[in-house]
């Protein structure tokens, strides 16, 4: 089962317009196989859909019978009559890759306007919630609000862009999240893009199973220490990500993997 998706990260995933890099695909897979195997169950719920890039992803590793909430504005590309095709490709992606789309689980509007409620009305309490929606502090802040009052007890929220210098926001936002929740919720791995975070009494559950996965070998763990928590910082090569990017554009995504074993 790892070995297929393994392929489809580094085959299918990269026919996807959109974002999340083999280093943190790896930690989604990692952390929701992870939670499986240790009957941690919940949902899956993401802000921040674009093209699906990230939301596939999270399809074929749940597998067809878990829910996956999707919520985006979806209002990206203009037709001649002033019609979005953000959504049209999203759903044309998902049938391309054998992952149709359920659109009963699709929220299409602005994340900061909606209510915890809603959220587990329709998915109940959510396992790994994946944050990439608006990048200003104000839709962080409410965003990672949004995730705290849905998470399951055991649940890991996945902060996009944090320590990206052309959203200095994200990082205010996650740094305040942290801070003002009291202690309840630390960090626990960074990735050059993502800051991952849990309730603090799960912090060594996760730690070790980030230390521990296979599919995370290939990195280098890098001890730090962020707002009084360890964190393991899985630092990725340039040289790796050169070779990477270079067997991409060539055409060779299909052999890609070998890079990261």
């Amino acid at each position: 089962m790892t070995s297929a998706i393994r392929k489809f990260i580094f085959h299918d995933l990269q026919t996807i317009e959109g974002y999340i890099d083999p280093p943190d695909a790896l930690v989604f897979l990692s952390l929701l196989q992870g939670q499986k195997d240790r009957s941690l169950g919940g949902a899956i719920a993401e802000i921040g859909v674009f093209y699906g890039r990230s939301y596939f992803l999270l399809r074929k590793i749940s597998g067809g019978d878990e829910k996956i909430l999707a919520i985006d504005l979806f209002n990206i590309g203009q037709t001649a009559d002033g019609v979005a095709t953000q959504y049209g490709r999203f759903l044309e992606n998902g049938r391309r890759l054998g992952l149709p789309v359920d659109e009963e689980l699709v929220i299409k509007g602005d994340s900061t306007m909606l209510e915890p409620a809603q959220l587990t009305d329709k998915i109940g309490k959510i396992r790994f919630f994946s944050i990439d929606g608006g990048h200003m502090l104000q839709h962080v802040v409410s965003d990672s609000r949004l995730a705290m009052e849905t998470l399951a007890d055991h649940g890991v929220i996945a902060f996009d862009d944090t320590f990206n210098p052309a959203w200095p926001e994200v990082t205010v936002g996650v740094a305040d999240f942290l801070r003002q929740c009291g202690g309840a919720f630390s960090a626990f791995c960074m990735t050059k893009y993502k800051t991952y975070v849990c309730r603090r009494e799960f912090h060594g559950l996760y730690s070790d199973l980030i230390a521990n996965s296979a599919d995370l070998a290939a990195f280098d763990h890098v001890e730090t220490e962020f707002l009084g928590s360890k964190v393991a910082r899985l630092h990725n090569p340039f040289s790796r990500r050169m070779v990477y990017e270079l067997m991409v554009r060539s055409g060779m995504s299909a052999l890609s993997e070998r890079v990261y074993r």
